[in-house]
């Protein structure tokens, strides 16, 4: 891989560089809601995908097949007026979708030790949290961002771990933009009708 810089003993190649530089202002344009995001998404999961299978995490590039469907679904699900007001689950969405999320972890994990994968429960939490991420965020809820926060974290351990540690670096600062993000959408955010109160009610 052709090498652009090298900082304190690591060499970043083009690849690393343009798939972060990319992401950062697909989350930056995320972060204000507007479906511009969803092009910049496209083409840094490309990148990404790449990368990832040159350093043996198969969960890592198979997350980013997720995000290029995404990254279509999301572009045409926004529309042109981007999220204005962002949704939020109930309380019993928000745990059915926990129990959901930490059993796929779990039975992920050990099919990627099959396969040879390395670090393979974190690998397999970034596949099965960004997943849940990425659905949440194209369909314009604010947990998107909390979700965001927990697969950044684990992202920046997991990346550091492997020597990609620009790609960690990165994954750090994405923890701050989640925050930001999470912030900006509370504020513009719908409340959810109340769990108990009728479908009529409910406008259903």
């Amino acid at each position: 891989m052709t090498v652009l810089f090298s900082a304190w003993g690591y060499d970043v190649t083009v690849l690393e560089f343009a798939s972060v530089i990319l992401a950062f202002l697909a989350v930056g344009l995320g972060i204000v809601g507007t479906r511009w995001t969803w092009p910049f998404y496209f083409v840094s999961s490309l990148l990404y995908g790449w990368l990832f299978l040159q350093w043996d995490l198969p969960a890592s590039a198979g997350m980013q097949v997720i995000f290029l469907v995404a990254a279509v679904w999301g572009w045409f699900t926004w529309g042109s007026d981007g999220v204005r007001a962002p949704g939020r689950l109930t309380n019993r969405q928000r745990l059915g979708g926990a129990v959901i999320v930490v059993m796929a972890w779990l039975v992920l994990a050990p099919i990627l030790q099959v396969v040879g994968g390395v670090a393979t429960w974190g690998d397999a939490w970034m596949f099965v949290g960004s997943l849940a991420a990425q659905i949440l965020m194209v369909r314009a809820k604010v947990e998107a961002w909390p979700m965001w926060v927990l697969v950044n974290a684990v992202g920046t351990a997991l990346y550091a771990s492997q020597g990609l540690y620009f790609t960690a670096l990165f994954y750090g600062v994405l923890i701050g933009m989640a925050v930001v993000g999470w912030r900006e959408w509370l504020g513009r955010s719908r409340v959810p009708a109340p769990e108990s109160a009728p479908a009529v009610a409910a406008g259903v």
